[in-house]
């Protein structure tokens, strides 16, 4: 039976900042998939890695990813990189989310950056995203925590958060290989693609009218 409902934030509430990868890179130049291929190299321990662990800072994070671009064959800012996770909010989610926490649990987990390093600080937005971080039971952080998804230490610090068994959840992401930790624990998964696709699948599972 369906307890909880644990949501990812970044492309799950807002637009996936691939798009926003994409057109970075189309306007630079720069070969289709280049931020997202320097992400993935050494995903554990890169500079992205390192940076939503808060083991490093802005300016240490800026460096490091200028040099795993550049050993791609390309110069890229990592200060340049943070400004695009901002995203867009999509509104069909966060009414979605009023109407879950009506019924179940909620959580979120998720991978961000220290001291609002992405660029989203302006005041309106900040005050925004933090009535929508309000709307959640249970909130986890990877740069306060120390662990970032896929590692499964922050899915079952959720559950414990949440006192619910991990198959008694559902949990909703934009990557899939943060799913799959989460369904390995047996928890329902959904990959969060766009946001009425996302609404179709969640009231598919909790028999909620979320739209």
């Amino acid at each position: 039976m369906i307890e909880a409902v644990i949501f990812d934030f970044g492309g799950v509430f807002t637009s996936s900042p691939f798009e926003a990868f994409a057109a970075f890179e189309r306007a630079r130049g720069l070969p289709e998939n280049l931020i997202r291929r320097i992400n993935s190299s050494n995903h554990e321990n890169n500079a992205w890695a390192l940076f939503e662990r808060a083991e490093i800072d802005i300016d240490a994070f800026d460096r490091a990813f200028a040099a795993e671009a550049l050993s791609h064959g390309h110069h890229v800012a990592g200060k340049d990189i943070l400004p695009l996770l901002a995203g867009e909010f999509r509104p069909e989610m966060i009414e979605a989310l009023r109407r879950i926490k009506t019924r179940f649990k909620t959580g979120c987990i998720t991978n961000n950056m220290p001291h609002n390093a992405a660029g989203g600080s302006e005041a309106g937005r900040t005050l925004y995203a933090r009535e929508i971080m309000e709307l959640f039971d249970a909130v986890i952080e990877s740069a306060k925590l120390g662990i970032r998804k896929p590692d499964p230490r922050i899915y079952r610090q959720m559950c414990d958060m949440l006192e619910v068994r991990a198959e008694d959840c559902v949990y909703l992401d934009d990557l899939g290989g943060n799913l799959k930790p989460a369904r390995a624990m047996g928890m329902i998964t959904i990959k969060v693609e766009s946001g009425p696709q996302a609404i179709a699948e969640l009231e598919a599972v909790t028999g909620l009218r979320l739209s």
